[in-house]
């Protein structure tokens, strides 16, 4: 029988799941991961400020909502209130968070794994400015 299902987002914990090195401050991308089964996922966002996010797609379609602070996505600044619709196998970004960082609900269709378009001109941006890409944090998925 199908459920209806609640979800707080002060009832789940943050987990890192992405890092850098920006000079001497770390930042990350940090997920609250509200649902995640397959056939959707549904999580929460925070974008520490100056955060740097690959140029990537989905195999999925892919919705965001930013509901703090705001965040470059390629070429288009998107502040609170912005929804971003991904469609399958679309590409976007890079994303980069603004000066207070963002925070954005985002819908993910299936799996929600990034797939990079050029791996290593996102390594050349970072190191063009500065940023020192760390290794993934460990985090636990539901």
């Amino acid at each position: 029988m199908p459920n209806v299902i609640f979800y707080h987002k002060d009832d789940i914990p943050w987990q890192e799941v992405r890092a850098q090195q920006h000079g001497d401050r770390r930042a990350g991308v940090h997920l609250k991961f509200l649902e995640r089964n397959a056939t959707r996922t549904l999580s929460y966002a925070r974008y520490d400020p100056g955060m740097i996010v690959e140029r990537h797609g989905h195999v999925n379609d892919h919705v965001l909502y930013i509901t703090k602070g705001d965040v470059m996505v390629g070429d288009t600044h998107c502040a609170a209130g912005t929804t971003v619709v991904l469609e399958r196998g679309a590409k976007f970004g890079p994303l980069v968070a603004g000066d207070q960082g963002a925070e954005m609900f985002e819908v993910y269709w299936g799996d929600p794994g990034p797939v990079p378009e050029d791996p290593e001109a996102f390594k050349e941006l970072l190191r063009s400015k500065g940023i020192e890409p760390l290794p993934h944090p460990p985090f636990s998925r539901p």
